[in-house]
């Protein structure tokens, strides 16, 4: 049975990645560190979860001998740098310059009226999305969502499981029972390891990634039912039970 959809944020509801790289040069820019992003490079450093950590391993890439000095100076400038960025994100979301992919609202609203649960599991900000489904559903976008695991209560970063394991805690859950949305392999590593089956729609910033165990990679959701989710859900448990439980295979006839 399949009773919850769990979606990841940055790159799965939405194709956000192009408004976060331009935030991050612009807070470069304000802070005069002579730091840009090309899109070659931000493809490279989405490898890292997180915007902060994604800032401090950028900082030790261009100095390798970058140390905490002056009472926490390195971490001080990365908050800042990273407060600048958000507000500059949430600045231009509310704008309404991102919308969610296709097929997203569709099927969370097929969810929503047949029963089941949604839920995020994402490492972005509670600002972050807010600013997104705010814009992009409407001023009661939380009533739609009955658990969201984010950056403020689940601070370990894909691919560690944790945001999925408090999702699926808060939700009262099995994970056999749902089905996690995902756009890149760190999601899918973090879903995986929470053993939730998982459905990947890379964007042009992950489709380099490796995909393997995902129960199936899609171009999006646009094509996607309900009731192709439930088909796929109870094929992926029986495959998991039979893989579990070898006796259980038929045996060739003597």
């Amino acid at each position: 049975m399949l009773t919850a959809l769990i979606f990841d944020v940055d790159g799965t509801l939405a194709d956000t990645e192009s408004v976060h790289l331009e935030a991050f040069n612009h807070a470069f820019a304000q802070e005069r560190l002579g730091w840009h992003w090309d899109e070659p490079l931000y493809t490279q450093l989405l490898d890292v979860s997180g915007g902060k950590e994604r800032l401090l391993h950028y900082w030790r890439m261009v100095q390798p001998g970058l140390k905490e000095v002056d009472s926490g100076a390195v971490r001080d400038t990365v908050a800042r740098l990273h407060e600048i960025k958000t507000a500059y994100y949430e600045q231009v979301v509310s704008a309404g310059a991102l919308s969610l992919r296709p097929g997203v609202l569709a099927l969370m609203q097929a969810a929503f009226e047949q029963g089941v649960q949604l839920a995020i599991a994402t490492t972005t900000s509670p600002v972050n999305i807010a600013a997104l489904l705010r814009s992009a559903i409407g001023p009661d976008w939380r009533s739609y969502f009955l658990a969201i695991g984010d950056a403020s209560n689940a601070p370990i970063k894909k691919p560690h499981p944790q945001v999925y394991l408090k999702v699926l805690a808060d939700l009262r859950l099995e994970p056999a029972h749902c089905i996690a949305f995902e756009d890149s392999a760190n999601g899918l590593q973090a879903a995986s390891a929470a053993g939730l089956a998982t459905v990947i729609t890379p964007t042009r910033y992950t489709a380099r990634h490796d995909f393997r165990g995902a129960l199936r990679v899609l171009p999006d959701l646009g094509q996607l039912s309900m009731a192709q989710l439930r088909q796929w859900l109870s094929a992926h448990q029986i495959s998991n039970a039979t893989e579990t439980n070898p006796c259980s295979r038929p045996t060739a006839p003597r």
